[in-house]
């Protein structure tokens, strides 16, 4: 049995490519266990494939991180609450009432209509990658191609994307000041609030336009909750994708002939594998997602009392042997359908079938077209982003 007390949540990595061994530990030999947060709260920790499930989908455990005692994942997790909610946290009967309001923008149909112009941005970066002998992957390639994807959905004006970069990461630094965070999440929130006033008077062909003028007019969303959609969609829609960009293309590296098939093959169904593999494998959630329960209730035959929080532990889960066959491995082969990389239940990622298209559209481009890729330095000297919320790399320098 794991001794709780020794359990701080979340531990460090031993291995870049894999979560870490204590927790993988924890759910190879089928325990809960306590552990202790960086403010002492000490929720449940759940490891297992189907017990992550049962806690994203169970309507008895609460998102709301205003709660006493819900189990907040640093201090800057308290800028959250500081401006309008965003659908993250809010619990149904208002979750769902909002989400319906927008959940026909994300269709896979519509992610589809999408490739065209995610695939020209694709080409454009790479073109400009190429016109010299090295490049830094993050830099040049996956947060370019992410925000400006993120940006031409939304509507927000491209020359503003070093702003929504760098507040953005000033949000997601688990070890900045809550100070910090809540001021770059109102400052994204006003810029957004005005953008939205800008688009009900001059409506374009975006995402922000459409809503205002479906929702504005008759009373369903105001000004606030339609900024706090788009704060949700800007900083999630572009870095949990430039991180899996630049991530999974080091991955394929180290898997060279996975990375030549999907470079000699015009094989969407290969493609379409790769990325679910990848997702699986991968999963930059690095936290886990948490929640606090409503009221007494039980995972897996494990009770949960009414106040006591809980952490699904995704990335560690995604590994399940009792779920995915290849387990710690990478292998496309084994169609990992049915992963939790984006979340599951209520509150699983409107955005995921766009995120799908943009990651297979890089693959695929970066495959074909550079296929001598290499890193320039060894992945020693690589900065893993531990200290973020999105697991990935801060720089990664290449050549070809």
């Amino acid at each position: 049995m794991t001794d709780p007390t020794a359990l701080h949540y979340p531990m460090d990595r031993q291995c870049p490519f894999a979560p870490p061994r204590e927790v993988t530990a924890v759910r190879d030999a089928g325990e809960v266990p306590r552990v202790t947060l960086w403010n002492g709260v000490r929720p449940w920790l759940f490891t297992r494939f189907e017990d992550a499930r049962t806690v994203l989908s169970d309507p008895r455990f609460s998102a709301d991180k205003s709660r006493p005692g819900y189990p907040l994942s640093s201090a800057v997790a308290l800028a959250e609450t500081a401006v309008e909610p965003t659908l993250l946290v809010m619990d149904n009967p208002e979750h769902d009432a909002v989400r319906r309001l927008v959940l026909g923008e994300f269709t896979v149909k519509r992610a589809e209509r999408w490739r065209p112009a995610v695939r020209a941005v694709v080409e454009d970066r790479l073109d400009r990658m190429l016109r010299g002998a090295e490049a830094d992957l993050v830099a040049d390639l996956a947060l370019p191609v992410a925000l400006t994807v993120i940006c031409e959905f939304l509507g927000v004006p491209f020359e503003d994307r070093e702003l929504f970069r760098s507040l953005t990461h000033t949000m997601n630094l688990v070890a900045g000041s809550t100070e910090s965070a809540a001021a770059a999440r109102q400052a994204l929130q006003d810029y957004l609030e005005d953008l939205v006033a800008a688009r009900e008077q001059r409506p374009q062909d975006d995402f922000l336009s459409r809503m205002a003028a479906r929702h504005l007019a008759d009373g369903s969303m105001d000004r606030r909750q339609l900024a706090a959609m788009g704060l949700l969609l800007l900083t999630a829609g572009h870095d949990t994708t430039a991180n899996m960009i630049s991530l999974g293309v080091l991955t394929l590296l180290r898997h060279p002939r996975h990375f030549a098939a999907l470079g000699a093959d015009d094989d969407p169904v290969l493609l379409a594998a790769t990325v679910e593999e990848m997702l699986r494998h991968l999963t930059v959630v690095q936290r886990g997602i948490r929640r606090i329960a409503r009221e007494d209730t039980e995972v897996g035959g494990h009770p949960v009392r009414a106040g006591e929080g809980v952490v699904a532990a995704i990335n560690v889960a995604n590994r399940d042997p009792e779920r995915f066959s290849a387990g710690e491995e990478f292998d496309p082969a084994a169609r990992a359908h049915g992963h939790l990389a984006f979340g599951y239940g209520p509150h699983q990622c409107m955005g995921q079938s766009l995120a799908r298209v943009e990651l297979q559209e890089v693959y695929a481009a970066v495959a074909r077209r550079i296929p001598t890729l290499r890193t320039t330095v060894p992945v020693e000297e690589i900065r893993f982003k531990s200290d973020m919320a999105v697991y990935g790399v801060h720089a990664l320098p290449v050549t070809w």
